[in-house]
Parts: C-alpha cells; sequence; structure tokens
C-alpha cells in the first residue's frame, strides 16, 4: 500500500465503521460495502464516531453495494451469520490482487475465504474492541460508539505476502489502532478465542454486562478461560489463561460483548462461531469442556435464540 490506500470495508457496523472513520480521518481512501439504505446514508451524512479515546468526529467515505474496483486490501468486519450473504457484494474478479483480512470471531472462517478468494491474499486478523454502531433513524448519519478506550488489531500474514501485510499494519497503526504484525495465524485466532468465548459466552447468558460477570459468576469465567486455554492448546496455539482473565479487567465494567448486544436486539447470533467452534475443536482433540458445553445448550435452547 502507498501512503494514501484505498480499503474496502465489508460491514460498516460498529467495528467496521470504526475502522472506516479513523482511516477517512487519516486521509485514505475508504469505500464501504453495504445495503442500499445504509449506502444512501453513509453517501448523504457520513460516519459520526463517539469515541473515549478518540472523541467526538464525523467522517466521509465512499460507498456501493458491491466492489466494481481493485482496491488495496478489503476488510471483512461482518457478522459470522451474515457472512456467506455479505461476500456477494466481494466478487473474486472485482478484487484484484487485494489483501483480504477477515476481522471475524470464531476460528473456522479462513478457510472459507481461502476457498473464495486467492489463498495467498487472505491475511486473517482479530481485533479487540467494544465498539457499536446504533439503530439508524433516518434523519442522522451512521453513529458508532466507541466504547472501550483502545483498539487492538493483530494481523497474521499467513498465506499473504508479509510486506504487504507490514504495510497495512502500519496505516492501521497511523490511523489510531494499536495494530500488531503476529507471526501464527492459529494463535491469533485462539488468543481472541480464549478471551471472547467466556466473554460473549457469559454476558449473553445472564444478561449481564462484564463488570457484574467478573463479580457474581467469576468462578465460571475462571472455568470457562481455563477450558477455553485446554483447547487452544491442543490446537496448537499455547494461551495463558491468567492472561486471558486480566484482559477483561482493561474493559469498563458496563463493557456488553456483540453476542449480548445482538441477543438484546433480537438478531441472529454469532453462538454457532464462537460457541460451536469451540465445542467442535474440543471434540476433535478429545478436551473435555463441560462448562462450555452446558452454557452453550443453555444458549441453544433458550427459544428466543
Amino acid at each position: 500500500m502507498t501512503s494514501k490506500s484505498t480499503v474496502a470495508i465489508l460491514g460498516p457496523g460498529g467495528i467496521g465503521g470504526l475502522l472506516a472513520a479513523l482511516l477517512s480521518r487519516s486521509g485514505h481512501r475508504v469505500i464501504c460495502l453495504a445495503r442500499e439504505a445504509t449506502a444512501q446514508t453513509l453517501r448523504s451524512s457520513g460516519i459520526e464516531v463517539h469515541s473515549r479515546q478518540f472523541g467526538d468526529f464525523t467522517a466521509a467515505v465512499e460507498t456501493d453495494t458491491e466492489l466494481r474496483e481493485p482496491v488495496d486490501a478489503c476488510l471483512i468486519t461482518v457478522k459470522q451469520t451474515a457472512l456467506d450473504t455479505a461476500l456477494t457484494r466481494v466478487p473474486p474478479a472485482a478484487l484484484g490482487d487485494a489483501l483480504v483480512v477477515p476481522l471475524l470471531n470464531g476460528v473456522e472462517h479462513p478457510a472459507t475465504l481461502r476457498a473464495r478468494y486467492r489463498p495467498d491474499r487472505v491475511a486473517p486478523g482479530v481485533i479487540r474492541v467494544e465498539s457499536t454502531r446504533l439503530a439508524p433513524d433516518g434523519t442522522r448519519p451512521v453513529v458508532v460508539e466507541h466504547g472501550s478506550p483502545f483498539v487492538e488489531i493483530d494481523l497474521a500474514a499467513g498465506t499473504a505476502p508479509r510486506p504487504r501485510v507490514e504495510t497495512l499494519t502500519a496505516t492501521l497503526s497511523a490511523a489510531g489502532a494499536t495494530a500488531r504484525l503476529t507471526e501464527d495465524e492459529t494463535t491469533a485466532l485462539w488468543v481472541k478465542m480464549a478471551f471472547l468465548a467466556p466473554f460473549a459466552l457469559l454476558t449473553t447468558r445472564y444478561g449481564a454486562p462484564l463488570g457484574e460477570v467478573r463479580t457474581r459468576h467469576h468462578e465460571e469465567l475462571e472455568s470457562l478461560v481455563a477450558e477455553t486455554a485446554a483447547v487452544s492448546r491442543a490446537c496448537g496455539a499455547p494461551v495463558d489463561p491468567a492472561q486471558a482473565l486480566a484482559r477483561y479487567d482493561a474493559f469498563p465494567p458496563d463493557a456488553k460483548s456483540s453476542m449480548q448486544r445482538d441477543a438484546e436486539a433480537g438478531r441472529p447470533l454469532e453462538l454457532d462461531a464462537i460457541g460451536g467452534a469451540l465445542l467442535r475443536a474440543a471434540d476433535r482433540h478429545g478436551v473435555l469442556v463441560p462448562v462450555a458445553t452446558r452454557v452453550v445448550r443453555e444458549l441453544q435452547s433458550a427459544s428466543h435464540y
């Protein structure tokens, strides 16, 4: 990527909208790919960000319902539940030589993307942030509320050219994120999973923010972290449970997982991408995960999930 790059954002929601606004504010050309109604709002009003870390600002972006030209990188920031449908907005032929950078929850999606796009251009990443797109009311811009005092991104070159992933890492860092290049894709995905799975499953199961889970359900949280770390180790990605637990303290006590917010709004949950993937990996490697199994089953059996 050059000093001024062109980045497509598939899914300008809480995460994609924040990254689009930060990249645009720092001088890059951003093309948001979204449904027509969202695209029209973005064209006319841009993205309005309210952030504890970056303050309040509005950023202009380009937008379309489908990618129609080559870009330097395409960040995939949709929910796993919408991935298959959303990928129709990014035809492989239009993508050209671009990096494909999924910032999705879970550990199974890189294989899906490598089957659809050039395997040597897929560079999986993980992001740690609390950022939510507010429901549009038709009278104001796309509004993103960034609640955590950080945006942490780990990118893995994987099968992609390392120099290009290094350049994207520098671009994201200059835009305001704390971006790092990590050597091992599997470890990057499972380090995120070791943090995310207990957070998402318990905040959604109890309908409670992270601060309440840390205190009232601390024993269950510790057990889930330990189980997820054990599965991670079996998959070849050593994870320190203590480090995973310590990460929760960096989040505000009122932080909610995206799965919890989806449950509250009646949207489809990424339960299979997170809890299901965890149980499948545990089964493949013969790791017992009784707490994770119980919590996932309870969420599956809840009628409104």
